[in-house]
């Protein structure tokens, strides 16, 4: 979440009126988050959180993302239902950008996760997989594995600007990637940036996820190395093996891995760490001049990448 573009008064008032929800009591931005601009919307009858869509969210595949947060909802899994105009319109317009509203939901994410934090973490992940097995719409993941070297074709000397000799390191990785990635693992809806952020805990319990524009269809195994990933890095860079064993035992209570995902978990782990990597890269030195917004360290991904170089048994004695 972040702010791009700003709404006047007048603007905001003009969209209010096509909605049965009040007139506004308090608007303010949310500074968090890289991909488009986000406010906290308190009316007359309730909470709200107004995006405007900016950056990587294609306006043609809007209507997945939604339906998906309507049909999690509606099986069960906490997730912020959209809000329909008095037309039944969930997606608008505001300053020629592609808008919605949804329901504000209650609880706090975490900044420094505990270990229960990631087997709470674990379970909810799990609990929105398997409410979202019979969602009907499909996204192809454009950030995949397929995506990755064509992206960092044009990055390479961003690579080296950041850390000589990256460039060659991040190809050989990519190399090997394209090489040990898995195939015909169990797939379907996947959230695919299930970060600490997105996440809220109630009394130390998971409560809800949010920002699922990265939504897709994808490996559930894969979801869960971005998560891996996102949960179980000390500050150090080091991997904590505790809260890693926590977050999958979590996971497991809901469902259960395959053998053959478990044996993919490291070189998933790889790719996901790959792709962060990539995608901050690309950001780093692309974020508009006035935007409230920072950019993330593509170095923390980068320190992240050197573990799972040099090999992460995620699975051992769990």
């Amino acid at each position: 979440m972040a702010v791009y573009t700003d709404i006047t008064d007048e603007e905001l008032d003009a969209l209010l009126a096509d909605y049965d929800v009040g007139a506004a009591v308090t608007f303010k931005g949310i500074a968090e988050g890289v991909e488009n601009s986000n406010f906290l919307l308190e009316t007359e009858r309730g909470r709200y959180i107004l995006t405007l869509y900016e950056r990587r969210v294609k306006a043609g595949e809007l209507p997945y993302f939604l339906d998906l947060l309507t049909w999690l909802a509606d099986h069960g899994f906490p997730s912020a239902r959209p809000v329909a105009d008095r037309q039944g319109r969930v997606l608008k317009t505001v300053r020629d950008k592609p808008a919605a509203m949804v329901e504000f939901l209650t609880g706090l994410s975490v900044r420094r996760p505990t270990v229960a934090h990631c087997r709470q973490a674990g379970e909810g992940l799990a609990r929105l997989h398997l409410a979202g097995a019979g969602y009907p719409a499909r996204r192809v993941n454009d950030l995949g594995q397929a995506a990755w070297a064509p992206l960092f074709a044009g990055l390479g000397q961003a690579a080296e600007d950041l850390k000589p000799g990256l460039a060659a390191t991040v190809r050989a990785d990519l190399d090997h990637l394209a090489t040990a990635w898995p195939r015909d693992l169990p797939s379907g809806t996947i959230h695919a940036d299930f970060f600490p952020d997105n996440v809220f805990f109630r009394d130390g319990r998971f409560a809800a996820a949010i920002d699922f524009y990265f939504a897709c269809d994808d490996a559930y195994a894969y979801d869960l190395a971005v998560a891996l990933n996102a949960w179980c890095f000390e500050s150090d860079g080091s991997f904590n093996l505790t809260a890693g064993r926590a977050m999958i035992g979590g996971y497991e209570t809901h469902r259960p891995l395959t053998p053959a995902e478990r044996a993919a978990l490291p070189v998933l782990a790889h790719g996901a760490a790959m792709r962060f990597f990539l995608t901050r890269l690309n950001d780093w030195g692309s974020t508009p001049a006035g935007a409230l917004v920072r950019p993330k360290d593509p170095l923390e991904y980068e320190r992240k990448l050197a573990v799972h170089r040099a090999g992460l048994a995620l699975l051992a004695d769990a």
